[in-house]
Order: C-alpha cells, then structure tokens, then sequence
C-alpha cells in the first residue's frame, strides 16, 4: 500500500514539534517510505514550513476546536497545522489540499476524526480574514518566531529586527561550494546550465554556485565526483578569513558537519586537524572528505580540554565555529526555533567563553584565529571576543569588512538576508610575535 505523504509529514511534524525531534532526522526516517520523488519533495516541504510556521498556526488550531487535541492526538493536531500550512503558505488549491488533508486521517487510523478535520479547515476558510487579523496582532504568532528571540532581535537589531524575522521566513537559495581541486566554477556551471538548472555564479564569493530553489543534489552533475558540496555562501567566507597558503598547520575546532574544514583543504596544501566532540557528528566529517576525496586528521576531543588530544605543535591558523544559539540560520533550520530556550543562552555563552580561551593558547605567535557563529546574539559574538581581547595582551583584532552585512563593534555581522546569506558572526584575531 502507497504510504501517505501528509500523514508521514503528520507524524513526523509531531515528532518534531511536540517530542523536540530534529527536523533533518525525522526527514531521514521518513522520507525513505516515499518511493515518488515528487512525494518526496512535497514531504520535506510540509515538514519544513509546517516547523517554520508552527508557532503561528499552532495556537490557530487551538481556536479552531473545542478542546485541544495537541497532547491527546498529535499526529492528528500536527496534520490540522500542516492543513493551514497548505492553503496558506503553500497556497495548494483549496480543494484538494483540504480532501486530502481529511483522507490522511484514515491512513492515521483516525477515520472517525475526519469530519472533525474538515470542519475546521473549512472554518478556517470560511473566517480567515478575521483569523488572520488576529494572528498578525502579536509579534509570535505574526513572525512565527518564539517571544524571547523576538525580543532579543529587537534589543541588539532595533532596526533590522523586523527584517531579520522576515528573512527567517522566505525560502532560502540552494547554494553550492565548488571543489577547486576537482572542479572549476565555470565548467560546472556549463554542466549544471545542460541538466536544466537555473544556476548562476555568486557576484562576490569566488567558489559559490547560486540555485534558486533546492533540488535532489545527489542528481546534480559531479556530485559522486566530489565536484562540489552544498555551502551557503555565508560560511563560505570563512576560507577567504583565514588567510590560507601552503604548509600552513591549521585546526578546525567543532569541525562538523565539515563544511569548512573541507573548504579550507580545497584552498590550499594545509595539514588541517578536524577537531569534534560527538563521534557521530565526526561520521559525516569523514563522510564528507571521503566523497570530496580530501585528507585530513580527524580527532575526537573536546575544543575546550585540549589537553587529551593536543600534540604541543601550535597551530598558524585556528577556526572555532563555536556552538551557539544558530539564531541565524532558522531560514534552513526552521525546527530550531521550536527546541531552542532563552535559559540555553547561559550555557552556549560559558561554552563559547571556555573554548576559545582554552584555543588561543595553542596558536603560534604571528597566527590567525578565526571566531565564528551562526549567531546574531550580540552576547555570543563580539561580547565573548572582547573578553578574550581584554584577558590576552598579545591578542589583536584584525579589522575587515564585507561586501554585505554590517561592522560590529568587533568583528563583522551578516544577518538573516543581507545579499540573500545565512546569518553568520566573524571576527578574525591575530596573535602578535
């Protein structure tokens, strides 16, 4: 029997939403089940808006029944959610989004609910002029973003805020990163133009391929080939940061899933350690080199206790893609803003702080450290590198700017949208000889 599209996406949504499930796992799970890729697609784009915009049509369900059904059936709660998702920002025909909404309920075991499925997508129809008014009353349910990120973004970015959570919520580009040392940009454009893709060169950033919408990249020319890696362009700049030439010693601390470690092994002849606590994460580290067909040390250790891995070899260049907030990049990862807490905030900041004053000891007098996050929490950004700054003498800014975002006070912010990126914090420091 042919599985269900919108029941998976039910219950997957469900785990997601309501059991802290991540987003790409339940998609993992799922998906395999689909044997269509069409429903396949339409899977990953259920789970994907039903999470970005759960927090605004969640509470709507709620107003559409006479008790709430979000503990006592989820799956059936979770489809109700993805019902509005469909006609509103999938914006599926009315009516076919609605029959098969109500004949999912059978495929859940629920037959007995479906009238109760079609009343309220139909109510919602029938008054959702008035409902929405309602919806776009607060900032929560407006944005679909939780209270506490919405005041924060309004503290650091009192002027960008609104576009912030705007950028949040538009479906980003798929960008790729090519492999210069088994591709060239322009021959895999050529190659990507004669597959039918809309592929463009990015204006600024010298190894990004822009796609204006995501696809099945393991169909894309070159892909077994290690021709090129998915990479938004925001953390592509990291490359370009750090300074790179050959024989350099370079540690990429919290390395996985390894974007940029391998980005920095395409650029130059580096002996690059990659450096991750959780051994499963480390998995697609090694994952990734193998199909890219690059070299590098992989080490499981903590970035904040160098002491059990380290060799007393300093480093020339040092990366800390810090574990942070990812406040910035809920455009791709929209299922964070319904697992992260504002009482999370503490702890990143303690373990941003231990991490990079644990590092900078290990790099050599004249190197460079590289400080990132995919943050726009000020307190994670430049309020944890003015600490390092301010207990280290022989630490130096090194100032530099971007074609987009804006400076910060240390440091450089490109936020959710600016030149269409991921939201992404850098600052680079130099250690003086």
């Amino acid at each position: 029997m042919k599985a269900d599209t919108r029941a998976l996406a039910a219950r997957a949504l469900a785990e997601v939403a309501l059991r802290g499930a991540s987003l790409r796992d339940a998609m993992e799970r799922h998906a395999p089940k689909l044997s269509d890729s069409r429903d396949r697609a339409l899977l990953m784009a259920l789970l994907s808006e039903g999470a970005r915009w759960w927090l605004r049509f969640d509470p709507a369900i709620d107003g559409l029944l006479e008790k709430p059904l979000r503990h006592k059936d989820p799956a059936i709660h979770a489809l109700l959610v993805l019902g509005l998702v469909q006609l509103e920002i999938l914006q599926l025909q009315d009516y076919a989004a609605v029959a098969a909404t109500v004949e999912a309920t059978r495929s859940l075991k629920r037959p007995q609910l479906a009238g109760l499925v079609n009343a309220v997508l139909r109510r919602w129809q029938r008054e959702r002029e008035t409902l929405i008014v309602r919806l776009d009353a607060t900032p929560q349910t407006r944005h679909a973003h939780p209270a506490w990120l919405g005041a924060a973004l309004a503290r650091d970015w009192p002027q960008q805020a609104e576009a912030v959570m705007l950028a949040d919520n538009a479906e980003p580009p798929l960008m790729l990163r090519v492999n210069r040392q088994r591709s060239e940009r322009e021959s895999m454009l050529e190659q990507l133009h004669a597959s039918g893709q809309a592929a463009s060169a990015h204006p600024w950033l010298p190894d990004a391929v822009v796609l204006p919408h995501s696809t099945d990249i393991t169909r894309l020319p070159g892909f077994e080939e290690g021709a090129f890696a998915v990479q938004d362009g925001a953390a592509q700049v990291a490359a370009d940061l750090a300074d790179l030439s050959d024989g350099l010693r370079v540690l990429d601390a919290c390395a996985a899933p390894g974007g940029k470690a391998c980005h920095l092994l395409e650029r130059a002849a580096i002996d690059l350690t990659a450096l991750e606590l959780d051994a499963g994460r480390a998995e697609r580290i090694r994952q990734n080199l193998m199909r890219l067909r690059l070299d590098a040390k992989l080490v499981i250790g903590d970035a904040g206790a160098p002491a059990g891995w380290w060799k007393h070899q300093p480093f020339d260049r040092i990366l800390i893609d810090a574990p942070c907030s990812a406040s910035g990049v809920l455009r791709r990862r929209p299922d964070v803003r319904l697992h992260r807490r504002e009482s999370d905030i503490a702890a990143m900041h303690a373990q941003q702080r231990r991490i990079l004053s644990a590092l900078w000891p290990l790099l050599a007098p004249g190197g460079r450290l590289v400080y990132i996050t995919c943050s726009v929490l000020r307190a994670e950004n430049e309020g944890i590198v003015s600490e390092l700054l301010a207990a280290h003498a022989d630490a130096q800014a090194v100032d530099f700017s971007l074609p987009v975002g804006q400076a910060a006070a240390i440091g450089w912010q490109i936020l959710p949208g600016d030149g269409d990126l991921d939201g992404m914090y850098y600052a680079v420091l130099r250690k003086q000889a």
